[in-house]
């Protein structure tokens, strides 16, 4: 792979996890600026770490691995991590603070 690809790599990834920390701010508006920014460095993160791994699960799931280049693969993965991130986090936390029952 020439530094060329690469780089397309890194840009597609970055830009998925953009797009889908946008898209997940726009879902749910934040209360304020402080959250909002929290809720899109945490999409941003998210997309750029697991990007590439959840597009390749998704295309396999899919059935479109052969149909699909590296690039639209790590824009999709990182645009579904990213926007999946928020949601997951909010799982979790709900889930380890909900009082216990005796």
């Amino acid at each position: 792979m020439t530094e060329t690809e690469t780089l397309w790599l890194w840009l597609a990834k970055a830009g998925g996890a953009i797009a889908g920390s946008a898209i997940s701010l726009a879902y749910v508006l934040p209360d304020d600026r402080r959250e909002a920014a929290i809720r899109f460095a945490v999409g941003v993160a998210c997309g750029l770490v697991f990007g590439g791994t959840a597009g390749l699960k998704i295309s396999a799931e899919l059935g479109i691995a052969g149909a699909l280049g590296p690039g639209e693969l790590m824009l999709m993965g990182s645009a579904a991590a990213s926007l999946c991130a928020w949601w997951a986090l909010g799982l979790i936390m709900r889930v380890l603070t909900k009082p216990r029952r005796n």
